[in-house]
């Protein structure tokens, strides 16, 4: 029987039970069983060249323990170098290869050319009468009558070192993607590939890819010692070799597996790891060095949101590195965040759901790609963001569940693995190799691709043990508590690495809940006995939920919820917040953002406009989805992106989302120019009502600061009618107030209703302040007022 070829759509299947017994051909292809990508030939079947040293038969020697041997076969040999390779024995020098299909093998050395005996099973070996090991030696291996100049991948010392081994160990290796997954390096004076996993319950593992027809028999890797690491340099295995690991579980069975610390992939819904080394040449050295000049929240900070595969859908990385970068400058955000770029099987999940936390998703492109679109982004000025989900994984028998036969990535309790909303597993945050997965993980992006932050996904499942679990569902900690310990340190472990190691860099929680100090120092206990868990900011869930439900309601209603509006300031300084209006408030019948509002599609749009203008003067850094800054009617969906046929001139309401965009443009603007804005946003005395009470009007009405004292009036109307004369306490330090910004200005789509003349305070004692001004508000609109002559 002839072996076959295996393809992509073959990499999930476990190695062949019918194995070609040795001497029987390959069918020709460009890479054979025994050698790399590009095995070095010989002529068919060649006669000793002049010079050459004729080929000798050897000794025979030392015959493989029984057991060695059928381990070897089998997959299941922990030491397979110290069967294979070249050995001293008595009266010289014993070689043995593992060469499944071969009809030959010869070893070639200084004053050396030897046929091996064949042993069966794909087997060869031979003694010789030699004074020692030599340095260096190569094989001449025969398939189907060609010959084959090939390294000796079992003649090679362990390329990973001590220390790394040491550190895996420990949990403490925050570099674990230079010690682990598949490396092109040169070892030994050898240029080729080092592959190493961690897999601690296998009985072995081997190699098997594209460059040995994904038969991995003939290379078995190295147990390391107690580290549960395996380890094989393979010679001439270079950048886009696609490879799995054969791995043989605890019961003797198969599983082929992706590797999970890949820095690449095939293209989903193909499953290889590949083979990738780093070639970009950074270009955004002045973007590094400014970005730690001041705390992120002292800074401006607002973000558009993008899942990169449908913003353009069919762009690649390079292709989105041409459109991206400006369409974000010219709207004026400060950062674009990222939904997970990590490869993930299933493109209905949005990257929810990862099997490659190591490798950005190869749809649109090589890992230097991404680095590509990272570095135009920095060039023009705009810091990146990235979703990043380390709270669960798929189940794909490919991936990492049960990846070597037995729980390991995941918790070994079943109800403790088992995510109950999302038909997932969970990490196991209590072992200490996969909390160093994941630490190593966070910190990789920032370093290897210049991310900037990292919003941590679903922060609030990871924290409780209770999470969507039922009385008797769970199990409490050790103080009987509901509260994840292992979860905790691990965020903890997280931050204090990445910002250790990362100036500037930012993480962002993504928590639902009122745990106490997501954003405090981990140093610092609160009162519940914790430290913080020491992310920079959180996204604030509440405000969301509750001013889009204040924002649905009609406005003779929304008197009676007035209070949504005003209760994100009880709660404003407990931690440092993000006012988010992400892909979640825009999907799943919920309505876009525009569609969400009350009313005909005039007053849609005011209400549209009234709470964007409302939600970047409200303290807190802020977050759009795409598709939102142009007021798109339709929900988002993964497969066609925001409908930017919205903006096309010919269309006739295309003024109509053009100018809630240009809104969003002079937002950006007017925000990025005003420190009160932002510069005082984790701080009470930052911030100031004026009028917090007015429910029967739907109007809200404050006061921000800047550092050094500097006012910004803010005044939101909820109501669609005019009110003239409307009067609100102001400082008396002020000689004036003029319109800075007006969301109900013509160029906006709003009825114009403005103030154009600068607004003199009177000695008139309003909301207990002894000066005032009257002003016009417009319907349904926001008023931005700054200090003028």
């Amino acid at each position: 029987m002839t072996p076959r070829k295996r393809t992509p759509s073959d990499t999930s299947q476990t190695a062949p039970a019918d194995r070609v017994k040795s001497g029987t051909p390959p069918p020709r292809t460009a890479a054979a069983p025994g050698g790399g990508p590009a095995p070095r030939r010989t002529a068919k079947v060649p006669p000793p060249a002049r010079g050459r040293t004729p080929a000798v038969r050897s000794a025979t020697a030392p015959p493989l323990d029984g057991a060695d041997r059928a381990r070897l076969l089998a997959g299941e040999h922990h030491a397979p170098h110290a069967l294979l390779g070249a050995h001293p024995v008595e009266g010289g020098v014993a070689f043995r290869v593992l060469r499944p299909y071969a009809q030959g093998v010869e070893v070639v050395a200084d004053g050396l050319r030897a046929a091996l005996r064949d042993d069966g099973d794909g087997l060869f070996s031979g003694a010789f009468p030699l004074a020692g090991v030599p340095a260096a030696y190569h094989l001449l291996v025969t398939y189907d009558g060609e010959e084959f100049e090939v390294d000796d991948p079992y003649r090679f010392l362990p390329a990973l070192g001590d220390l790394d081994l040491h550190l895996i160990g420990e949990g403490r290796h925050e570099e674990l993607w230079r010690a682990l997954g598949a490396r092109p390096l040169t070892h030994q004076g050898v240029r080729g590939t080092r592959f190493a996993v961690w897999a601690p319950n296998a009985r072995g593992v081997r190699l098997a890819g594209d460059f040995n027809l994904w038969d991995g028999s003939g290379y078995p890797l190295r147990s390391l010692g107690s580290s549960g690491v395996w380890e094989l340099f393979v010679p001439d295995v270079g950048e886009g070799a696609r490879y799995k690991y054969d791995i043989t579980r605890p019961d003797g069975s198969h599983t082929l597996r992706a590797d999970p610390m890949a820095r690449r992939t095939e293209v989903p819904p193909a499953t290889a790891s590949v083979v990738a080394d780093d070639h970009h040449v950074w270009r955004d050295a002045q973007w590094l060095a400014n970005r730690a000049a001041r705390p992120v929240h002292e800074a401006p900070f607002s973000v558009y949101e993008v899942h990169l595969p449908s913003w353009r859908p069919g762009l690649t990385y390079r292709q989105l590195a041409d459109q991206l970068p400006a369409y974000v400058c010219d709207l004026g955000f400060t950062h674009v965040e990222l939904m997970p770029v990590a490869e993930h099987p299933f493109g209905g999940s949005w990257g929810y759901q990862v099997t490659g936390f190591y490798a950005p998703t190869a749809r649109m492109g090589t890992p230097d790609d991404f680095r590509f679109l990272v570095d135009a982004l920095h060039r023009a000025g705009i810091g990146v963001l990235m979703d990043w989900v380390p709270a669960h994984f798929p189940r794909d028998d490919w991936a990492l569940a049960e990846f070597d036969g037995r729980p390991l990535y995941e918790h070994e309790d079943p109800a403790r693995a088992a995510h109950p909303d999302w038909g997932t597993l969970e990490f196991d945050y209590g072992r200490p190799e996969v909390r160093n997965f994941l630490v190593s993980n966070a910190t990789y992006w920032c370093e290897e691709f210049h991310i900037d932050g990292l919003r941590v996904d679903a922060v609030a499942s990871m924290l409780y043990l209770d999470y969507s679990r039922e009385h008797g569902e769970w199990t409490p900690n050790a103080h009987g508590g509901r509260e994840n310990l292992d979860a905790v340190a691990f965020l903890q472990e997280m931050n204090a690495t990445v910002y250790r190691r990362n100036p500037g860099v930012v993480t962002i929680a993504e928590e639902s809940t009122a745990w106490d100090g997501v954003t405090r120092a981990t140093h610092h206990t609160g009162a519940g006995g914790f430290g913080g868990l020491g992310f920079g900011l959180k996204w604030n869930m509440g405000w969301m939920h509750d001013s889009l439900g204040y924002a649905a309601k009609e406005p003779v209603h929304r008197k009676y919820h007035h209070h949504e509006m005003t209760f994100s300031m009880v709660y404003a300084y407990s931690e440092n917040y993000v006012l988010p209006i992400s892909h979640d408030e825009v999907v799943h019948g919920k309505g876009s953002l525009v569609n969400k509002m009350p009313g005909d599609w005039w007053q849609r749009r005011a209400n549209h406009r009234a709470y964007l203008g409302f939600m970047w003067a409200h303290p807190g850094k802020q977050l759009l989805f795409m598709g939102q800054e142009f007021a798109q009617g339709a929900e988002w969906a993964e497969r066609h992106g925001p409908d930017w046929w919205l903006l096309d001139p010919s269309y006739s309401a295309e003024p109509d989302h053009r100018g809630v965009r240009d809104l969003v443009r002079e937002l950006n603007a007017v925000y990025s120019a005003t420190p009160a804005l932002w510069q005082r946003d984790t701080d009470p005395s930052g911030f100031a009502w004026i009028e917090g009470d007015a429910a029967e009007d739907n109007v809200f009405a404050f006061l921000r600061y800047d550092a050094q004292g500097a006012p910004l009036l803010a005044v939101s109307h909820f109501s669609p009618v005019v009110r003239h004369e409307y009067r609100l306490g102001v400082p008396s330090d002020v000689p004036a107030w003029h319109e800075v910004l007006n969301t109900d200005e013509a160029r906006y789509g709003g009825g114009d209703v403005r103030n154009p003349e600068p607004l003199k305070p009177e000695s008139v004692r309003s909301h207990g302040r002894e000066a005032s001004v009257q002003l016009t508000l417009p319907p349904l609109a926001t008023v931005w007022l700054a200090p003028g002559a």
